[in-house]
């Protein structure tokens, strides 16, 4: 199960065997071609009161070769790794001498993922003994998809997409594209998994709050922790409204109403961070009169036309605002 979007960044290769043959794209290497994958203990413990776990461990068993792939998510610099991946590559490298470990670090910032790059030199400083070098995906090399027949063609490619530039001013488009070609997929299972890692991914976040929104519209079957978690914060928010309003109904107006509120917030984000990385310019006025809806249908409508307008005129055109807007949130 799939608990935090750290561990959705690395989980995806074990989720989505599909995106190997992308990854390998990405950073140059030869396509693995057909390939059988094994997850394997990522514990490389070998003195139990140290213990070291990498992230994902996975065993890629190609026509001439053998990877032993450790996928690590870094959300920051972070000293020590260098030491902790040298360990790993060592360890794996004398306990399967056959096999060829492969180091790969995902990150969701550029920053991050050109520290990651290395080198990291262990030894003397004029001559260092070793020299650490991790492949490295993030949102310098890994494409923004926003088009529809690109996210159908590789929907594995598509999630780690937008897990990778989740705090893109264009996360809107990227997950609505994303939404549409699940849509279109003819493998439902497929679906779930890709659902349920994006939205494990993002959780905690506007992005997050966009995605759930479009699965509660019925588009999509939400598994394990996300569903758990949808289900907890709706129950707190109620528990809130309930103690607010002293009221015995109240538990159930505030699930409703919290739910609705928090993905609310979340498209009209959304909604904003699109007119920008389209270059869609709002006036004060614009931008207030859409502060002021709380209409979701309305907001879903424009943030569809905000993709492929070109003013916030044409946008917006032929629609207003709800003359109770505390009526129309859901």
């Amino acid at each position: 199960m799939v608990n935090s979007p750290h561990e959705a960044h690395h989980r995806a290769f074990q989720e989505l065997p599909g995106l190997f043959a992308s990854a390998f794209r990405l950073l140059g290497l030869p396509a693995p071609g057909r390939a059988r994958v094994d997850v394997l203990n990522c514990d490389l413990t070998e003195i139990r009161p140290v213990e070291r776990r990498v992230d994902t461990l996975l065993r890629l068993s190609c026509a001439d070769t053998t990877y032993l792939l450790i996928v690590e998510a870094q959300t920051r610099k972070d000293p020590d790794k260098a030491l902790s991946w040298g360990y790993y590559l060592g360890f794996l490298a004398n306990k399967y001498p056959r096999e060829r470990p492969v180091l790969l670090v995902v990150c969701r910032d550029s920053r991050t993922a050109r520290w990651a790059a290395g080198p990291f030199r262990i030894g003397h400083p004029d001559q260092p003994n070793m020299h650490i070098t991790p492949f490295v995906l993030g949102p310098d090399n890994v494409p923004v998809i926003t088009d529809i027949e690109r996210a159908s063609a590789d929907l594995p490619l598509a999630v780690f997409s937008a897990l990778t530039h989740s705090d893109d001013p264009r996360i809107g488009e990227i997950l609505d594209v994303l939404a549409t070609a699940l849509k279109t997929s003819d493998n439902p299972e497929r679906v779930t998994v890709c659902a349920d890692i994006t939205a494990s991914g993002l959780a905690d976040s506007p992005a997050g709050e966009l995605w759930r929104e479009l699965m509660a519209a019925g588009l999509f079957e939400l598994r394990g922790f996300v569903a758990e978690g949808l289900r907890e914060e709706g129950r707190e928010k109620g528990r809130e409204e309930g103690r607010e309003e002293g009221l015995a109904a109240g538990l159930e107006q505030g699930l409703e109403k919290g739910l609705g509120r928090g993905r609310f917030e979340g498209r009209l984000m959304c909604l904003f961070q699109l007119c920008e990385a389209r270059g869609i310019t709002l006036s004060e006025e614009q931008r207030a009169r859409i502060s002021a809806c709380k209409d979701s249908g309305l907001i879903t409508r424009w943030f569809h036309r905000a993709a492929t307008v070109e003013t916030a005129e044409e946008m917006l055109a032929g629609e207003g605002v709800p003359a109770r807007p505390d009526d129309t949130v859901r």
